[in-house]
């Protein structure tokens, strides 16, 4: 197999060395972060409305609580959940 020397500015170089697994060569490193897309975790991270999905955690967590609350009360028939 051939290889090529690339250029990098120091920034694009410290961000690949944090993305390098112990063990991992640059070059197993780059061809894992190029790697084709459509696996389980293509595009974690990247939300385009990161606000919008905030507010949604944020419901789902206060109607989780509500419904723990009240499923505490039916079961124990208290109110100090």
């Amino acid at each position: 197999m051939g290889s090529k020397t690339i250029t990098v500015t120091e920034e694009a170089y410290e961000r690949l060395k944090a993305h390098k697994r112990e063990g991992e060569s640059f070059t197993d490193t780059l061809l894992r972060l190029a790697g084709e897309r459509g696996g389980r975790w293509d595009g974690y991270g990247s939300l385009r409305d990161a606000d919008g999905f905030r507010t949604a955690v944020e419901e789902g967590r206060e109607t989780f609580d509500e419904d723990a609350i009240d499923r505490h009360q039916r079961i124990f028939g208290t109110d100090d959940a």
